[in-house]
């Protein structure tokens, strides 16, 4: 699919949404330089197609890039994002870092968060380097109930991710434009759209408390009469009304 194909072809819903939550949390600003973490899979391929076609129409200008990271350090082929983003007209920085090797040798007791830290600071850097202002991660709806979960059955607090947050070690914003979409319909929509994704090669994805808890929320979305994660939003979106940071000028 190409350039124009993919921008006429998204969903009302997906435009919809992320327009919102673009919107809602002043997520970007006239002439900001906005970088993708673009990891191959659907929830990023489908964040860089929403926000290129939102470049395209937006009334003031905003600068659009993509990095991408290979955590395997060097075995991945990266060709499909190199093509999508040419075919996108978006820059794409590219870096390849052993973080699997690493988490193998150090026998991390939770390579999740260990990969998460390590993989946000070097696409923060990355950003830097791309005269970035925020870093645009591809977290939907289903991924911020899921943390929240997480927090309060493990941690023994409710903090859900937030649409968007100052991350001051790096001087650069934090946004979610998917965070109003479930994965599901980012699932549906990238298969609909023949998306170029890549599929995961982390081996530490099965048995994580996260699986747990996905599967949890599904069971608990199968057994009820009423929207388990409509439900949801409505509580987190009265939660990021109070985190809601003022536009920028």
């Amino acid at each position: 699919m190409n350039k124009a194909d993919i921008f006429t072809s998204l969903s009302n819903d997906t435009r919809r949404k992320v327009g919102e939550a673009v919107a809602d949390f002043a997520m970007i600003s006239p002439s900001d330089t906005i970088c993708v973490s673009l990891s191959g899979g659907k929830d990023s391929l489908l964040l860089l197609a929403a926000l290129a076609r939102l470049r395209r129409v937006a009334p003031k200008p905003f600068t659009l890039k993509a990095c991408t990271l290979d955590p395997t350090g060097g075995e991945l082929d990266l060709s499909p994002l190199e093509d999508f983003c040419r075919s996108l007209d978006v820059q794409l920085r590219t870096t390849r870092y052993p973080i699997y090797s690493i988490i193998r040798s150090r026998r991390e007791d939770s390579p999740c968060s260990f990969c998460a830290n390590m993989r946000r600071g070097i696409l923060c850097s990355m950003a830097q380097k791309e005269g970035g202002q925020a870093l645009a991660l591809g977290h939907h709806l289903d991924d911020a109930l899921e943390t929240a979960l997480l927090n309060l059955f493990f941690a023994g607090r409710f903090a859900p991710l937030s649409p968007k947050i100052w991350m001051s070690r790096s001087q650069l914003w934090a946004i979610r434009p998917l965070i109003y979409l479930e994965e599901r319909s980012i699932e549906s929509e990238a298969k609909r759209l023949n998306l170029p994704v890549i599929q995961s090669s982390c081996p530490f994805a099965k048995g994580n408390r996260r699986t747990l808890i996905k599967q949890l929320v599904k069971e608990l979305e199968e057994r009820s009469s009423v929207s388990v994660k409509s439900n949801a939003l409505g509580a987190l979106k009265a939660i990021w009304k109070g985190q809601r940071a003022k536009p920028r000028a």
